[in-house]
């Protein structure tokens, strides 16, 4: 397929996805016949304190500590959320990302669907790299259901027809995995793992994204431990497959944007 077509199917995609964020419709029937108590809305804010800020593998606040949060709204199958972090990515000038969200989440069945669109913002960002912009928005289609007692099984696809840097399209796929645990004294533990797997069509991807790679795959697991009803207590191992000598960058132990492998705590406040 070339440029034109792939340039095509994503504005379609986009298309289709507007259409059903747009559409007052559940699995079965009308919004009109959902239950009240289920069509109401409800508004949460969360705060988060964190030793290091990793998304996909990568440390954005050059293994520095991170304070985060957000807002999030839920209308019946609707919802919508703000959320943001500090980075630290010094020698491109960029201290804060600010990302928007906004989907659905509809039942078949014992599935549950999570129908939604990301867009990514570093509102401090000057362009980079020849004039290349930083912002840019995913697609998003995930799966999950229980598949034993306590036990959830995910799926999601994220699809991007220009990512960071304008690198082209990239596809990302997670799999993941988590399990409520026995309480131990006042702690409700959880216990997750995600493997996830990222590639991109453009050769500018390889050397700004992939480290050398035109794709790569990502894994963590951990615990996150509950206790008084609105606190949580994170302990993640993070690592992924580049080497740090891919494409001769050295990046993944380098000053920033580490990919080696790291541990992870975060402190989370919800209410």
């Amino acid at each position: 397929m070339n440029s034109r077509l792939h340039r095509t199917a994503a504005y379609a995609a986009l298309a289709l996805a507007g259409a059903v964020l747009s559409t007052p419709a559940v699995a079965g029937g009308s919004l009109k016949d959902t239950p009240k108590e289920e069509r109401r809305c409800t508004f949460s804010a969360n705060v988060a304190l964190a030793t290091e800020y990793v998304f996909r593998g990568y440390s954005q606040t050059a293994e520095g500590p991170a304070v985060q949060g957000g807002f999030d709204a839920t209308c019946g199958l609707f919802y919508a959320g703000v959320w943001a972090s500090n980075l630290d990515w010094d020698f491109a000038g960029v201290d804060i990302e600010m990302d928007l969200y906004a989907g659905i989440k509809p039942k078949t069945g014992r599935i549950t669907w999570d129908l939604g669109v990301i867009y990514y913002s570093y509102p401090d960002s000057p362009d980079f790299v020849a004039g290349r912009n930083n912002d840019y928005f995913e697609l998003k289609v995930g799966a999950s259901t229980e598949v034993w007692k306590d036990g959830t099984l995910s799926l999601t696809a994220f699809y991007s027809p220009e990512y960071q840097y304008e690198t082209g399209e990239v596809w990302t796929l997670e799999a993941g995995l988590s399990q409520a645990l026995p309480k131990l004294g006042r702690f409700s533990p959880t216990f997750s793992a995600l493997v996830g797997y990222q590639t991109g069509d453009d050769a500018l991807y390889a050397t700004l994204i992939g480290n050398g790679d035109d794709s790569y795959w990502y894994w963590n697991a951990g615990v996150a431990l509950g206790f008084h009803e609105k606190w949580t207590l994170g302990l993640r191992y993070w690592d992924t497959s580049l080497s740090d000598n891919a494409g001769g960058s050295g990046w993944c132990k380098g000053p920033a944007f580490q990919c080696d492998a790291r541990f992870v705590a975060t402190l989370k406040f919800v209410h």
